[in-house]
């Protein structure tokens, strides 16, 4: 009887501060109103683009068909899976996308951050502007456009660049069929379309360091290199790492349009990748289920390395993404 009475007690208490808690949460969301619905059509982004086709990676385990749908396709358990690991070229695919990704990661990863630093050291502020618009720019412009610079620049009939190495007494150089060209062309397009648009995060960083730790410096007599060593790069540690953690999860991705528009048979061994098989199998060969496979093994090994490399941020002692 007792302990009934209790149970009664602490139900009639817990009911008032489930009311309070959930009238707190109302009032709240009422209060930054405005704010939510700026988040609004993020979240919408997401849960139609991201969230709702979660469904289609059901199609990795059937053999699906258009007309039969995701519910009435024959399920084959893990064999694209299977079929997928046991391809000839399998490790061919996975050494492309992974080096692609490790090239773009050593040569691209620290430009941003180095451009970041140089922006915010330009004490004119309308060169400032002027040169970040312009280092803005390439960012902007389609895979399309980028490969037909290219091709402009580096073809061995109209190239610029083999016009002049022609001029000067010399073979023309073919850059865009030689194998051993095909990694760095893809890593420097990188380079000059996406390290303008990667300052973007790092100023915000460091436009949030505490102008004071510059003025004690000064006034220690720390020259301008010794305040970004001990001052800015410290400051936008984390913003580094969370993004390095970012980027680690995106090794199995490739940029698609840039590899599909660059590629052709004489460079074919390094430069067919696993969005490009998906691409060869899932559409132009009607394999929608093999296509769904390889983005999931992709989204897997990009899960994994997020999973590890926080840990080991968070072992080395800095903050992870969570």
């Amino acid at each position: 009887m007792k302990h009934e009475m209790k149970l009664a007690n602490q139900s009639a208490i817990s009911k008032p501060l489930i009311k309070n808690s959930r009238s707190a949460t109302w009032k709240k969301i009422n209060q930054y109103r405005y704010m939510y619905l700026l988040v609004l059509p993020g979240l919408l982004y997401f849960i139609i683009f991201k969230l709702l086709p979660f469904w289609g990676m059901l199609a990795a385990f059937q053999d699906y068909t258009p007309l039969l749908g995701i519910w009435n396709s024959k399920w084959v358990g893990f064999k694209h899976f299977i079929d997928l690991f046991e391809y000839e070229y399998f490790y061919i695919l996975l050494r492309n996308t992974l080096l692609i990704n490790v090239f773009s990661l050593v040569f691209l990863f620290p430009l941003p951050i180095l451009l970041s630093i140089m922006l915010n050291e330009v004490r004119h502020e309308v060169f400032k502007r002027i040169n970040q618009s312009i280092v803005y720019m390439p960012y902007f412009l389609s895979w399309v456009i980028i490969a037909s610079l290219t091709f402009f620049f580096l073809s061995t009939d109209v190239g610029l660049i083999n016009k002049a190495i022609h001029g000067a007494g010399y073979e023309a150089v073919p850059f865009m069929q030689e194998p051993k060209y095909f990694w760095g062309l893809l890593t420097v397009q990188n380079m000059w379309k996406d390290t303008g648009w990667g300052t973007i995060i790092f100023l915000a960083a460091i436009a949030g360091v505490d102008p004071s730790r510059y003025e004690a410096a000064v006034i220690d007599g720390a020259s301008r290199l010794r305040q970004i060593w001990h001052i800015t790069l410290p400051a936008i540690r984390p913003t580094i790492l969370i993004l390095l953690i970012l980027r680690l999860g995106h090794i199995a991705d490739v940029s698609f349009e840039q590899v599909l528009l660059m590629i052709n048979p004489l460079v074919l061994k390094v430069g067919d990748v696993f969005d490009t098989y998906a691409y060869q199998q899932g559409i132009l060969s009607g394999q929608t289920s093999v296509g769904v496979a390889v983005g999931m093994f992709k989204g897997v090994v990009g899960l994994v390395l997020v999973f590890i490399s926080n840990y080991i941020v968070k072992k080395l002692g800095h903050e992870g993404i969570y």
